[in-house]
């Protein structure tokens, strides 16, 4: 069956749903294009600022993302938004407005260190959002089903530079047994039938059985269920889907406010977004908790995003139900050994001595710990090591650099996320060199000082954009940008 087929039974699947006049808007819009959107990361740009660089550099038409004070829309741009080496730094995330919402409905206000639980995070666009709208702070474990996808999600976490990170690979319906009342709050992003109208470049249209669909459907209210046992009292679980299915909608939520009746509320969002559509009251025979209709459906017209659904809600009371012992392996067996504090003082040292940075008040700030495994120097989130040491992971904090015979030597995460506070230890490029640079390539010639060979360098171009960074070598600047991100 052709996409455009797909799309057609969809629509008359979802006909009933809306009155003429919404209906006779959605298919409308559905004729335009769906413009990409994107977010700007705050750990290191100022994003209004940012945005306004950006226009003038790529030549952007934007429009503001109503419900996402960091999300613009591009509904022009003459190369593709990927291109950009701020993109490839990690300095905004390229995503569906309609996935910035999810995020933007949880109140981190009163929480100065908060324990959050991404259940489904993978590719780890929705995880991003949390890791800014917290300041990176306290600790995000990043969970993902799917081994496959772990890889997908360490790329994303350490291009936005993110360091109280923890990503775990297990079923998320473990979460609430392992960890009952563990979390300050919970996204459920969860798998589902993708019945949006709108393709993209994650979200293909395609077919679905009725039985796929109840299957989908009986997952998501276990994992639902996980995700408000896993929460503290009093503490919030955003669901989200990127389907407009009932099914796997209003339904998941009736189920799980008729199964814990007092235990879960549902926040009514129509008065915190303007232009929203409602959660349905029913659908087919079956009639919904009314408070159901506090949820968000983003039809398609709304904001001209993919359709999406989206529920804010708040844990009451205890939920009941047995707890497990989660996997355990002592902290030891990873190979990470505390760094010492002479260690740190020295390798602080030369962080300051090097660049001109100052990273002791980012440990403190940040809550993190310096560890080591070889030669190479990791920042780890106290809060794991408090909550969760024994909990394995898949990966955890930042890599900030390694010891070589030449010294030490920054990530390319760390640099790209601390590399614009640098006062020394730069070399600027022109813009002949920058573009054999973004291609990847060698700068031949004389870098730095007679001392300087061997030693890594923040690449700046003339404007002072951080372009990366390189090694000094007798006779060029040897390009240190990975090669994932060479395009």
């Amino acid at each position: 069956m052709s996409s455009e087929e797909i799309l057609e039974q969809q629509m008359e699947r979802f006909q009933p749903l809306l009155d003429e006049k919404e209906w006779l808007r959605m298919r409308a819009e559905l004729q335009m294009p769906l413009y990409q959107a994107v977010r700007a990361n705050p750990l290191k740009v100022d994003p209004q600022q940012a945005i306004q660089r950006w226009v003038r550099n790529y030549d952007w038409t934007i429009e503001a993302v109503p419900f996402c004070s960091t999300g613009w829309w591009i509904s022009s741009s003459p190369q593709p938004i990927s291109h950009p080496v701020e993109h490839r730094l990690g300095e905004y995330y390229i995503q569906d407005a309609a996935s910035m919402m999810p995020v933007e409905l949880f109140d981190f206000q009163e929480l100065e260190a908060p324990l959050i639980l991404d259940m489904a995070a993978s590719p780890g666009g929705k995880t991003t959002h949390i890791v800014s709208r917290t300041g990176d702070r306290g600790l995000v474990i990043a969970n993902d089903s799917s081994r496959d996808r772990i890889t997908a999600l360490r790329l994303v976490m350490q291009s936005w530079g993110a360091i109280n990170i923890a990503a775990t690979h297990y079923p998320g319906e473990k979460y609430g047994v392992w960890f009952p009342e563990t979390f300050d709050r919970v996204l459920l992003d969860a798998p589902c039938s993708m019945q949006g109208l709108r393709a993209t470049e994650s979200h293909n249209l395609r077919t679905i059985s009725q039985k796929e669909l109840l299957s989908l459907a009986r997952r998501q209210v276990r994992l639902l269920t996980s995700a408000l046992r896993a929460v503290k009292v009093g503490g919030q679980v955003v669901y989200a889907t990127c389907t407009l299915s009932p099914e796997e909608d209003e339904a998941v939520l009736d189920a799980v406010l008729k199964r814990f009746a007092g235990a879960v509320e549902v926040v009514n969002l129509s008065h915190q977004f303007s232009g929203i559509g409602k959660a349905l009251p029913g659908y087919g025979d079956q009639s919904f908790d009314p408070t159901v209709q506090g949820a968000a459906r983003l039809w398609p017209h709304r904001f001209g995003t993919a359709g999406f659904f989206t529920a804010l809600l708040t844990k009451t009371a205890p939920f009941p139900g047995r707890q497990d012992s989660p996997p355990a392996r002592p902290f030891e067996r990873t190979g990470l050994r505390w760094l010492t504090r002479s260690g740190e003082d020295a390798l602080l040292g030369r962080m300051q001595d090097m660049y001109g940075i100052n990273f002791e008040p980012v440990l403190a700030q940040q809550g993190l710990t310096l560890w080591q495994r070889n030669q190479r120097i990791f920042a780890l989130p106290e809060a794991y090591l408090d909550h969760f040491e024994t909990l394995p992971f898949q990966f955890l904090g930042m890599l900030v650099g390694e010891e070589t015979p030449s010294g030490f030597a920054p990530s390319f995460e760390w640099v790209a996320r601390f590399g614009r506070q640098a006062t020394t230890g730069t070399v600027i490029l022109t813009l002949q060199q920058v573009s054999a640079w973004l291609r990847g390539e060698n700068i031949p010639g004389r870098f730095g000082g007679q001392d300087d060979r061997g030693k890594v360098l923040i690449v700046v171009d003339e404007t002072k954009r951080l372009l990366g960074r390189g090694r000094v070598l007798s006779d060029r600047l040897k390009n240190l940008t990975p090669p994932r991100l060479v395009y």
